[in-house]
């Protein structure tokens, strides 16, 4: 399980014996910051320290940590819909940029955008077999419209493969209509058992990426770019480091015959599989009869590939980067990438400096904010910082008869003094810089934390002991892979990267002659 968020079940679906905190609205108060003085500015300072000191330490507790990282930056909430979250402002804004960014590198490779519907008649999914057998336990039915009896019932969609090639059955018929690179931003529906904040619920965001060719080869390299296409957008704009490789076929996705994946490594040493591609060769085309006639005039097979990411990299980007103040968001995904914070606000000047400096840096292009509330300095530094905004700018008198500001990064808390003259162009630098140590910090984290293991011995050891990914040899057995879970307590397959090493020319389970190396570890 997940740790203390998630014991017993509640109206909204989700697992986790909750702390009092969320269950109290007066733990939030509203403070009238000019009524404050004597001893109730010291009950609101201490108040203020209890926000401060109400997100666990990392270490301490990590599942604890997330949790309480999550509601601290109201990133999302539990709604009263089992299992289905409510995407709070914070949390939505990252994800829109998620889906801008990523959207705009899909349409450089020729993808173009959709959308069907949410509802697929219970025929068109029984036609793929292995697909039906994959999902079956996670389908949600309906079964009546309005009052009346469906005469077939429908299910909400859990992955829209069967949709889509309902409709390039009716639609493609040559060569000439072919390829069709489609991919759509909507949501599906899965009954899970357990639900996690973002990691896992029933209904979550996502895209679906679709797409049938004329050709093996083709379809092939469309599933390689689309895991290339993941690959750049998840190390360049989330500043996460990725392994990359073919998933086993235990692991791979219903109905296809290879998935590739992007797996991240979060701090807790658990990876996260953050992305995956399929191949399906013609096994769909061939159940729903997609068929085009080729410039030899005769009736040939398509080949088709799938591909997403959902919401769950979103606690990608808390788990690998977030710290004990709460999440750090990478200058290139955060919807805030700079809060001007003035200081002494109520002195003549500083608010109209302030809101000046806001005006140039959205001129020049920043996403920005101002935080003009009568808050105290600690208190408004300290909401920065737990809602992850890469950096503030604190302007006070001081600073204006300076001609200067101070610029404080949120992952190292490095302050930087800058001429007021100068910011508009020296914060895309201080920007940058974050961006690249924020990924080499993750890379560095990562790669201390890849073991080797030759033994099953050594393998339960560093399952036990040493939480991270383990290098192994596999001789392709399924059975190898079940023994493995078993013996060390929850370890699965990762991917089988296309770098291969050799690390020796055994199983590490079984000992017969090894196929692959294989990168395992614990997971999400």
């Amino acid at each position: 399980m997940f740790g203390p968020f998630w014991g017993t079940e509640d109206a909204g679906g989700f697992i986790y014996a909750m702390p009092e905190i969320l269950c109290r609205q007066d733990t939030f108060p509203v403070y009238r910051y000019n009524r404050i003085n004597g001893k109730e500015k010291e009950k609101t300072m201490a108040k203020e320290k209890k926000l401060v000191e109400s997100i666990t330490s990392r270490e301490e507790d990590f599942a604890q940590w997330y949790t309480d990282v999550v509601r601290e930056a109201k990133l999302c909430n539990y709604s009263s819909v089992k299992g289905c979250l409510i995407y709070e402002p914070n949390g939505y804004a990252i994800w829109e940029n998620v889906q801008k960014d990523l959207d705009a590198r899909f349409k450089e490779t020729g993808v173009e955008n959709v959308y069907l519907p949410l509802l697929i008649p219970e025929n068109l999914l029984q036609k793929e077999k292995d697909h039906v057998e994959g999902f079956a336990p996670e389908v949600a039915w309906v079964t009546h419209g309005g009052m009346e009896p469906l005469q077939e019932r429908m299910c909400i969609r859990p992955t829209s493969e069967t949709l889509f090639c309902d409709y390039w059955s009716k639609t493609v018929q040559s060569y000439r209509d072919l390829p069709k690179v489609w991919n759509q931003w909507n949501s599906v529906l899965r009954w899970e058992k357990t639900t996690r904040p973002f990691l896992r619920s029933r209904e979550f965001l996502w895209q679906e990426g679709h797409t049938i060719h004329a050709t093996y080869e083709e379809a092939e390299q469309r599933t390689l770019t689309m895991l290339q296409v993941y690959r750049a957008f998840v190390e360049e704009d989330l500043a996460i480091p990725l392994l990359t490789g073919r998933k086993t076929d235990s692991e791979k996705f219903a109905g296809a015959e290879d998935t590739y994946t992007i797996e991240a490594m979060m701090h807790d040493g658990k990876a996260l599989q953050s992305g995956t591609s399929h191949f399906f060769g013609s096994g769909f085309a061939d159940a729903f009869e997609i068929k085009y006639l080729d410039k030899d005039n005769q009736l040939k097979s398509v080949y088709e590939t799938s591909w997403g990411l959902s919401t769950r990299i979103i606690g990608a980007i808390i788990m690998v980067h977030g710290d004990d103040s709460g999440i750090v968001l990478p200058p290139r995904i955060a919807p805030v990438q700079v809060r001007v914070i003035p200081v002494a606000q109520h002195k003549e000047g500083v608010l109209e400096k302030a809101n000046e400096l806001l005006s140039a840096l959205k001129a020049a292009g920043y996403r920005a904010d101002i935080d003009m509330t009568e808050k105290s300095p600690g208190w408004k530094f300290s909401e920065q910082e737990i809602v992850g905004i890469p950096t503030r700018i604190e302007i006070g008198p001081k600073d204006i008869g300076k001609n200067q500001v101070v610029v404080v990064r949120r992952d190292t808390r490095e302050k930087i003094v800058v001429s007021l003259d100068e910011i508009t162009d020296r914060l895309n630098g201080i920007l940058e810089t974050m961006q690249k140590e924020m990924y080499d910090r993750a890379k560095v984290y990562r790669d201390e934390r890849i073991y080797e293991a030759t033994t099953m011995d050594e393998m339960i050891d560093l399952a036990q002991n040493k939480p991270g990914f383990i290098k192994a040899m596999w001789c392709g057995c399924e059975e190898c892979e079940k023994q493995i879970k078993e013996m060390t307590g929850g370890v699965t397959s990762r991917c089988i990267p296309e770098e291969q090493q050799h690390l020796s020319d055994t199983c590490v389970c079984c000992g017969k002659p090894a196929r692959s190396m294989v990168y395992w570890g614990k997971a999400y």
